[in-house]
């Protein structure tokens, strides 16, 4: 059986029962099964499933982690939990983030106005607000207004301007006043390919000549009191735990010598996020060198360790963890719709009465190949493939050829690589495969649903939700619906050896689950080629199985135009008047076309079937 590496990146969320991944619960409903559940009530297309246990999950074990650590510890400070509303705005996440992080009071954190305001509207009471990222005069009024609404705000200052227009706004505001945070520059950066986002060049933060400039204008404000945090963030995807260390020792040094400054209230220190989760399938490309409760454990210790040598408190610390909670929670589901290459059948074959030597010698590959020989036998058709399509060049055989040669060789590796069996993993024939693998083309646009692995090549867990008890014998080359030919995630024997079932999609539907998804993807979504978000679903896993909490439809044509600011009555209206103007169809035929038109319209713009 082939489980797709979810030993690696599964965590504990899903099993493989009867051939079909299911949720790892007491119920085990078997995700394939919910798919066809929606699919029975009339959707087509991609689906999104959230799974809300997800993410009361993963806010558990933070906060088990940190407490426990805590604990062990003897330390002191409080341990709090913001979530970046960034990594996921969509109504479908937040709402249940908000809803499960209440026992824990699991805060929001802002990076604009917008997020700002969603998390004015929607934090719970007394959690705590954080807002990041560079802010003018307005914004920075909307933090006040959160702070003269009650809520527990912290404005994270970027650059002494803001903490400039800070000071000026407190002046004309009334007396609450949001709390004061100063993200620092760190020398030390994290690791993996968002490191960057850390560092002393990183684009955020104060430098020590800054700080000390921050601290005396505050100061001279009688804003000092304010002061409470302390931010930096060494990068998304910290892949390895020593970086983190380095900084938490900086960062540690630094809240201790602004306390001595006069910083009398600075009482936290916030990591900001990169807490990282595990993509890879394959054990030779792991994502991280670390687990959650050594990442709790380190910060706790180190901070505790700085804050006795200095003879100061212990800080509260926080985390800002985004990827960590949302990406698990969330599955795409994709059909497939064609296996390109199942047109090169027997029935394709037209051989000739006499054909030339490499066609013969291919015919008989194909009938005389058996375990014994296959590998043998598939190196030879390659290489004959690769004589005629040479001959073909120079005129020396015809398309006819060229198209029974192609056939032939294609049906010797389909024959070669099922015999070879559980052999199928050897770095050679992985390598071969290359060479032979299946297109699959799949109902769905990377360029909406995969952004980061189109713009990072960020790999995402890839399996089919059933058939987990049959061989899948076909190295797998996947292909979305855009007309762009970067639509692809191709198959890689270093680094994606994906492989998938050979189905028949005339007699039965293939689906494929692409896991953690949850983080970064839909918000990140491009309108490339106008494909707009999948239909998503929540699903409460229950009892007896689960239930359909939630559908919402993928957006219309009209809807997607609409948001790309065409007028979309004025479209239907030329549409009408070009339609009533055609001489070339009578009045009925019209009609039918305008309600033709009218469904069309009002549509996704996935795709139903390939026939």
């Amino acid at each position: 059986m082939n489980d797709y590496g979810l030993s690696i990146w599964g965590d504990g969320n899903f099993k493989i029962e009867s051939g079909k991944i299911c949720i790892n619960s007491d119920s085990t409903p078997a995700i394939i099964d919910i798919v066809k559940d929606i699919r029975n009530q009339g959707y087509r297309g991609p689906l999104l499933l959230r799974f809300p246990h997800l993410i009361k999950k993963q806010i558990s074990q933070i906060y088990t982690s940190f407490n426990k650590a805590k604990k062990e510890f003897g330390y002191e400070g409080k341990f709090n939990a913001v979530y970046p509303l960034k990594v996921n705005q969509y109504p479908g996440f937040v709402k249940n983030i908000v809803r499960l992080g209440k026992p824990y009071n699991y805060g929001l954190e802002a990076g604009s106005k917008a997020e700002l305001l969603l998390a004015m509207a929607h934090n719970n009471d007394g959690a705590p607000i954080t807002v990041n990222g560079f802010k003018d005069k307005e914004l920075i009024n909307i933090g006040f207004i959160a702070a003269e609404m009650g809520h527990n705000i912290t404005l994270t200052i970027e650059g002494l301007g803001e903490l400039e227009a800070i000071i000026s706004t407190a002046k004309e505001r009334f007396a609450p006043k949001p709390n004061i945070g100063l993200r620092i520059r760190l020398h030390s950066a994290g690791s993996g390919i968002w490191a960057k986002s850390g560092g002393i060049h990183s684009k955020f933060g104060l430098t020590a000549t800054e700080l000390i400039e921050a601290i005396n204008l505050l100061k001279k404000a009688g804003l000092i009191e304010q002061f409470t945090m302390i931010h930096f963030h060494i990068g998304s995807q910290i892949t390895e735990i020593q970086p983190l260390k380095k900084a938490l020792v900086e960062a540690g040094n630094i809240y201790a010598e602004l306390r001595k400054m006069g910083a009398v209230n600075l009482k936290a220190i916030n990591l900001g996020g990169g807490l990282a989760i595990e993509y890879s399938q394959f054990k030779e490309v792991v994502n991280r060198n670390y687990t959650l409760n050594e990442y709790a454990n380190d910060v706790v210790y180190l901070l505790k360790t700085i804050a006795t040598q200095k003879s100061e408190p212990e800080p509260d610390i926080f985390i800002e963890s985004g990827r960590f909670v949302s990406a698990s929670h969330a599955v795409l589901i994709a059909p497939v719709l064609e296996l390109f290459s199942q047109e090169y059948s027997e029935d394709k074959l037209n051989l000739k009465k006499k054909n030339p030597q490499l066609i013969t010698e291919l015919v008989d590959l194909h009938a005389n190949i058996k375990p014994s020989n296959a590998m043998e036998y598939l190196h030879d058709a390659l290489h004959h493939l690769e004589s005629v399509l040479t001959l073909f060049d120079l005129g020396y055989v015809d398309l006819q050829d060229r198209s029974n040669a192609e056939v032939l060789v294609y049906l010797v590796g389909k024959k070669a690589l099922a015999m070879l069996g559980s052999k199928a993993n050897s770095y050679e024939l992985l390598k071969i495969q290359k060479q032979v693998q299946e297109r699959y083309l799949i109902n769905f646009s990377m360029f909406q649903s995969l952004p980061d692995f189109w713009g990072l090549k960020q790999n995402f867990p890839i399996m089919p939700l059933d058939k987990l008890n049959e061989p899948a014998t076909l190295a797998a080359s996947l292909w979305d619906i855009t007309c762009d030919s970067d639509g692809e995630i191709a198959y890689n024997a270093d680094t994606n050896p994906l492989f998938l079932h050979d189905v028949d999609l005339e007699k039965e539907e293939y689906f494929l689950g692409f896991f953690l998804v949850g983080a970064y993807q839909e918000v990140l979504g491009m309108k490339h080629n106008l494909f707009t978000h999948p239909t998503e679903a929540t699903i409460e896993i229950t009892e007896s199985g689960y239930e359909i909490a939630h559908l919402l439809e993928s957006q219309s044509i009209l809807d997607i135009m609409e948001d790309l600011d065409y007028d979309i009555y004025e479209i239907q209206d030329t549409l009408n008047e070009r339609l009533e103007k055609s001489t070339l169809i009578n009045e009925t035929q019209k009609k039918q076309i305008l309600g033709e038109l009218y469904l069309f319209l009002n549509d996704n713009s996935y795709l139903k079937t390939i026939q």
